[in-house]
């Protein structure tokens, strides 16, 4: 029962709905006949005498009907009308609020979903492809993307892609004037392309002249802790279902899923350095263990020498090398270089130094001769590294008692006396890749069996720096080989090189020393 303008009470007994012109019933005791429903409110003639009819103007087609007042006269059943009225406004605003709902559980699961599927993998590229396809599907775009920098080709490389032709999605560089993408990136600022009236609505701007579908490029930023955002990407979303423009609140919940992706491609990008950082350590170490395979154990001159060596490389692979070999009749042939350069260049040219080295005293038996094949052999390979390479090579022949010996510019190379005399070896021809190997011949000089001993090194001893800033220098070297020359050349070697680490605990260059007593 509802209250009439006069004060009345009137009970309105049904409604009524047009449905392509034609009245139907939904509400009230059912009667046999259709009304003729008026163009306004109004009385109307039906089989059960005059009814008053009225229409709901919150729900459009939707009509009441009353009885008519006493006499016939009109009622005005405002009260009912409003109350149905507001029934009608709140059903429609819980069944917005059900569907306001939904989009938001679904945003949420969204979120929760994308955080399982990224803390799960670190390839990228495999849970992009599903978060694209999850994103596209709650905002209803038929296309998407995910592209992010890629720091060696300084562009954009797509990742994932949903709903865009083949070959349509790739490399996008960085100055590109025609890519919302590109802009995105060098701007950092979220763009909403309408397609009503072709309007980009970012942040404090507005462009004219972009027409076209719906769109919304969002960028995707990174953070460290205490550091400054920095674009790594962008999220891009287009035609969208319905054709209507995406709005703030599908900014914010792309600006949220970007914020995940963006700590995610960190995290992969910080899993691939490391993982890249291992494999060139697995790598290096390899490369450390097949340099020193090359380098002879002392124990190949086994009962015709005793030998002490080290071979200390600044990096993981170096440039100094050394060599030794039985020449037959109790004679060894001994061979100690440097090359110029460092890493893997000076490794590369070292391995090929020892390789002919051995190949070239088994050929020839004139120290000269072997340096002048050796010389030969590396021009190509000291030419294209704009290297040369300081080798000394000597011969001891006990039998005869004789040293006979050729140095390529090599500055550090001794024979030692049983008396503590000191004989410097000197440079016969220039170190190999930095001149012709002349015909001046090899040198001999006398050699005391069992008493004498061949010292030879690098200069990453001699030119050892404290922190002080001085050097090491030959003299100390000399002084501390000459005074241990009785002992075994191992021990002397290991007693050499401790005090040279004593002395300058950090290397800048290669370490070798070689001692050698027949």
């Amino acid at each position: 029962m509802v209250e009439s303008l006069e004060g009345t009470l009137v009970a309105p007994e049904r409604l009524w709905h047009l449905v392509d012109g034609r009245p139907e019933q939904v509400f009230g005791a059912p009667v046999d006949w259709t009304p003729a429903i008026p163009r306004h409110a109004g009385l109307v003639l039906t089989p059960d005498g005059p009814r008053w009819f009225a229409p709901i103007d919150a729900e459009p087609g939707l009509w009441l009907e009353g009885p008519a007042h006493d006499g016939g006269a009109a009622p005005a059943p405002a009260a009912a009308i409003v109350v149905i009225a507001q029934s009608l406004r709140a059903e429609r605003e819980i069944v917005r609020l059900c569907q306001e709902l939904a989009t938001r559980y679904e945003e949420v699961d969204l979120l929760y979903t994308i955080s399982e599927i990224l803390g799960q993998t670190v390839q990228l590229d495999e849970s992009a492809r599903v978060i694209i396809r999850a994103v596209s599907s709650v905002v209803g775009a038929r296309r998407a993307s995910i592209v992010v920098f890629d720091e060696r080709a300084k562009a954009l490389r797509t990742v994932a892609a949903q709903g865009i032709p083949p070959g349509r999605a790739g490399v996008i560089q960085l100055d590109d004037p025609d890519s919302i993408a590109a802009r995105v990136f060098r701007e950092q600022k979220p763009l909403i392309g309408d397609p009503v009236d072709g309007v980009i609505l970012s942040p404090g701007r507005e462009e004219r002249g972009y027409q076209g579908t719906a769109f919304m490029s969002v960028p995707i930023t990174y953070a460290a802790p205490g550091g400054r955002a920095r674009c790594i990407g962008v999220i891009n979303l287009t035609d969208r279902i319905g054709g209507d423009r995406f709005g703030p609140t599908d900014r914010k919940l792309i600006s949220a899923i970007a914020s995940q992706i963006g700590a995610a491609l960190e995290n992969a990008r910080l899993v691939a350095r490391d993982r890249e950082q291992q494999r060139l350590e697995r790598e290096l170490e390899l490369a450390k263990h097949l340099q020193q395979s090359l380098l002879p154990s002392p124990a190949v001159l086994a009962g015709d020498a005793q030998v002490g060596v080290r071979c200390l490389s600044l990096e993981s692979v170096g440039g100094d090398f050394y060599t030794f070999n039985r020449l037959g009749g109790g004679r060894v042939g001994v061979m100690v270089g440097d090359v110029s350069s460092h890493g893997f260049s000076a490794a590369l040219l070292m391995a090929s130094a020892v390789s002919a080295a051995g190949i070239h005293a088994s050929a020839v038996s004139a120290p000269d001769q072997v340096l002048a094949a050796l010389a030969g052999s590396l021009a190509d390979e000291l030419a294209a590294s704009e290297s040369h390479i300081t080798a000394f090579y000597a011969m001891v022949d006990p039998a005869i008692g004789r040293l006979v010996y050729a140095n390529a510019g090599h500055p550090h190379a001794f024979r030692i006396g049983p008396a503590g005399e000191v004989t410097r070896l000197e440079a016969t021809t220039p170190p190999l890749g930095l001149g012709p190997q002349d015909d001046r011949g090899s040198r001999a000089i006398p050699w005391a069996p069992g008493d004498d001993l061949l010292c030879v090194w690098t200069d990453g001893l001699t030119d050892a720096v404290n922190k002080a800033g001085e050097r090491y220098g030959e003299e100390r070297i000399v002084e501390a080989l000459a005074a241990r020359r009785r002992d075994h050349p191992e021990a002397i070697v290991a007693a050499v090189l401790s005090a040279v680490d004593r002395f300058a605990p950090t290397a800048t260059d290669d370490r070798t020393l070689l001692v050698l007593r027949v």
